[in-house]
């Protein structure tokens, strides 16, 4: 029996599972810095004590946390439990010997708090993920399929986008199968696809692709968050956008492997990235996981060679 078939057979022989990623907590030296950048990117930025709220416009959900400190590190990952699992959800990790502690300081006490074997902080939070508000259509001119009638599309086309959501983001991990395994155990998330030993990526069930996934690294730290965008158009103009407001070392525009998604990268402040994203693939419970030995993306610009550099400083 191979690796593949070994996690599937465990995810499958634990009926818990998160819902979804909520949200991620980071550590950044300048909370001016981060909700300058953040706003830049098309979020709301909301001030509470101790620490700055992005959220996207139109759900009501937090989507980053930003914390003072000394330097640049992901201070924790939450995700969603359904409504009433959380006692056992408890008693499942208990039963794995996990740890569980206290909240760390600044208002963050909900759900459950533990530790992965990296050191990340993971908490889990008993609420539903919110919807995202839905976009407007855009009609479209195909081959047969001619949706736009004496209608000029590029009088619309410039609009900077208000990304809908937070739909994944991947961590560097020290070592990618272990991180994987414990997820699997721990949260329920189970396996999309993997280039064996370099990244990983995890899902929640049926819906995206990926809402998790791992990286290949000697240490913790945050490799990306990706935002959906609604369209190419938004894709591209915020880019452009973000370049005009000063960050301009980049990638994109192209269209991964893993996850099929368009996609077009910033790097933030601190030598983390952050990406617009559209068009990811859709799973079912039938989606069956795979090892490929494939690039990052079908098509692309050149991959700059600091993107999977860890700029985060090591644990002490």
């Amino acid at each position: 029996m191979s690796d593949l078939d070994l996690e599937a057979g465990r995810t499958e022989g634990n009926a818990l599972r998160v819902s979804g990623l909520m949200h991620y907590g980071l550590q950044v030296p300048n909370l001016g810095q981060g909700r300058d950048f953040y706003a830049d990117f098309g979020l709301t930025v909301d001030e509470r004590p101790d620490q700055l709220v992005v959220r996207c416009d139109g759900r009501d959900q937090d989507q980053t946390l930003l914390v003072e400190g000394r330097d640049k590190r992901l201070h924790h990952v939450a995700f969603a439990a359904p409504p009433g699992s959380l006692a056992e959800l408890q008693r499942h990790l208990e039963s794995l010997d996990i740890v569980l502690q206290d909240a760390p300081p600044g208002g963050l006490g909900d759900g459950l708090w533990f530790r992965d074997p990296d050191g990340n902080a993971v908490n889990v939070r008993e609420q539903d993920l919110a919807s995202p508000r839905q976009p407007e259509q855009v009609k479209q001119n195909l081959p047969g399929d001619y949706q736009r009638v004496d209608e000029a599309h590029w009088l619309t086309a410039n609009t900077p986008p208000r990304p809908r959501r937070l739909g994944h983001m991947l961590i560097f991990s020290s070592d990618v199968d272990r991180s994987t395994a414990f997820y699997q155990r721990t949260l329920g998330l189970r396996l999309s696809d993997r280039i064996k030993g370099t990244a990983v990526f995890m899902n929640s069930g049926p819906g995206d692709h990926h809402v998790f996934g791992f990286i290949q690294s000697s240490h913790p730290g945050l490799h990306h968050s990706s935002w959906e965008v609604n369209n190419l158009d938004e894709l591209m103009v915020g880019a452009q956008v973000m370049a005009d407001k000063g960050h301009r070392i980049g990638w994109g525009l192209g269209r991964h492997t893993l996850g099929s998604n368009l996609f077009h990268y910033m790097r933030d402040p601190w030598g983390s990235w952050i990406e617009y994203f559209a068009d990811i693939d859709q799973i079912s419970e039938n989606w069956q996981a795979k090892d490929w030995e494939v690039p990052p993306a079908v098509w692309c610009p050149m991959m700059p060679g600091e993107f999977l550099e860890n700029h985060e400083p090591k644990p002490e």
